[in-house]
């Protein structure tokens, strides 16, 4: 089912006013908690539910009163599967519950700013949480293993089945492929070496600077070409070490408060670091990042390169595959003759969001076997990549259209049977509200929830 906001009704948004504060004051105190729906053997509770929308929030996602119509539902629906899957045997996958576990843990702790805000947050110890959000992953492994069991149960689609699909279906209701581009390209780095060497310079000058009494926070205002923590004087924030890559964070959990580090090479650039705390893995730094900066000549002399190699490959003098393979420095395509893959996907084609910016504004104008003209781009290395210099021939262009049996099947058929399978799990949700002792208290009577069924099992008023 698809994520959505659901809009809670006046009259269930004052129930809550009145109900929620009070209710959450009292369980964290120990004294009571209110369960508010049954779902076979399974209860849920005010304090489940309010600690699913303090998860929310802790990570950064938006949430009011008004998401808690559709929490509720996620979770009744998500007992449903959990009852099956315990019925049906099924085992938990232990290593990816520890995996999404710490992930959870690490992103909170971030996120709150360390142990102690997390305590104060939730109102609970960290082993306490752990604990508890580990039974919870442990009951989202049986849920999501139950819902593929359900949604793999729906027939496999042969041709004749998408065929039929496609004649069934309003062309209205088909998806559309957008255009696509198959590119091969030559690239040409500029001298790294020297550029390294002249930032490295750059940064042991600042930190001198820092060494003879110049504030860290200052110097990072001015030089330090992280934005984010530029403005902040370089700061960081309380974090987990493995938010980080593993260069800066074993770097700077080897310093000592206070103390600047060596220049440190991470994907992002160089660094010095300064470590202002340390509780057990997390810390808080502030740190100066400086990224290589290339000059025109290095442009000028790659771009006469590009030039000369795109006038040999319109003559004819050189096949684009050869030229490649001979010239490009970038290993990802060279061995291929310069064909581009999607590093995300690896497929050949790319749509127009799939292309940096830079690549796209350099071939949209071209026709197939045309070849752009050099420009300056960016590798996928890091999170914002490196200076690269390249031309990029356009070896094919599949126009914008409906999708069609003959041409895009692959696409159809993933459509049709993802359609069967939520149809198999849309059936078997209404069936087991239908089988299921279920009761929901009446404070929910007004949410609009995306299955109507859930109406009959409102615990009646007395």
């Amino acid at each position: 089912m698809k994520n959505r906001f659901l809009r809670v009704p006046a009259v269930l948004a004052a129930a809550f006013a009145a109900i929620l504060p009070l209710a959450a004051q009292q369980y964290q105190d120990g004294v009571i908690d209110k369960t508010v729906a049954v779902v076979g053997n399974e209860m849920i509770s005010i304090s489940q539910l309010e600690e699913e929308v303090q998860v929310m929030r802790a990570q950064g996602m938006a949430s009011d009163r008004n998401i808690r119509c559709e929490l509720l539902e996620q979770m009744m629906t998500a007992k449903l599967f959990l009852i099956q899957a315990r019925l049906d045997s099924l085992t938990v996958n232990n290593d990816m519950v520890e995996a999404e576990l710490r992930n959870r843990v690490d992103n909170i702790r971030t996120q709150l700013g360390g142990d102690e805000n997390v305590e104060q947050y939730f109102g609970k110890p960290l082993y306490k949480l752990r604990q508890e959000w580990r039974q919870t992953l442990q009951d989202q492994s049986l849920t999501q293993q139950m819902q593929q069991n359900v949604a793999s149960s729906a027939p496999e689609m042969t041709p004749f089945d998408v065929q039929e699909y496609v004649e069934a279906t309003d062309s209205l209701d088909l998806p559309i492929v957008p255009v696509k581009y198959q590119l091969s390209q030559i690239c040409i780095y500029p001298d790294r070496e020297a550029a390294n060497l002249a930032v490295k310079d750059r940064l042991l000058a600042i930190r001198e600077r820092i060494m003879n009494g110049e504030k860290f926070s200052v110097l990072a205002r001015i030089y330090s070409q992280d934005p984010g923590s530029a403005r902040r004087g370089g700061e960081l924030g309380m974090a987990s070490k493995s938010v980080f890559w593993p260069a800066f964070s074993d770097a700077a959990m080897a310093l000592k408060p206070g103390i600047v580090s060596q220049i440190v090479e991470t994907p992002d650039g160089f660094h010095i670091i300064e470590v202002l705390e340390k509780k057990g893995d997390m810390f808080n730094a502030r740190h100066i990042l400086m990224k290589p900066e290339y000059t025109v000549d290095d442009m000028e002399k790659a771009f006469k390169t590009l030039d000369s190699l795109k006038t040999e490959l319109q003559n004819g003098a050189v096949s684009f595959d050869l030229a490649a393979r001979f010239y490009s420095q970038d290993p990802a395509t060279r061995t291929n003759g310069g064909q581009m893959a999607d590093p995300n996907t690896g497929s050949a084609y790319f749509e127009i969001d799939q292309l940096k910016p830079e690549d796209y504004n350099a071939i949209k104008d071209l026709k197939e076997g045309e070849i752009s003209a050099p420009f300056e781009s960016r590798d996928n290395e890091g999170r914002s990549g490196n200076t690269v210099y390249k031309i990029i021939r356009v070896d094919k262009i599949i126009p914008s259209h409906t999708a069609s049996f003959s041409e895009d099947y692959t696409l159809l058929l993933d459509q049709a049977q993802n359609e069967r399978a939520m149809k198999a799990i849309e059936d078997f949700i209404k069936e087991k509200i239908a089988d299921t002792y279920i009761v929901i208290d009446p404070i929910f009577k007004d949410c609009p929830f995306s299955h109507e069924e859930w109406s009959a099992k409102f615990r009646t008023e007395e």
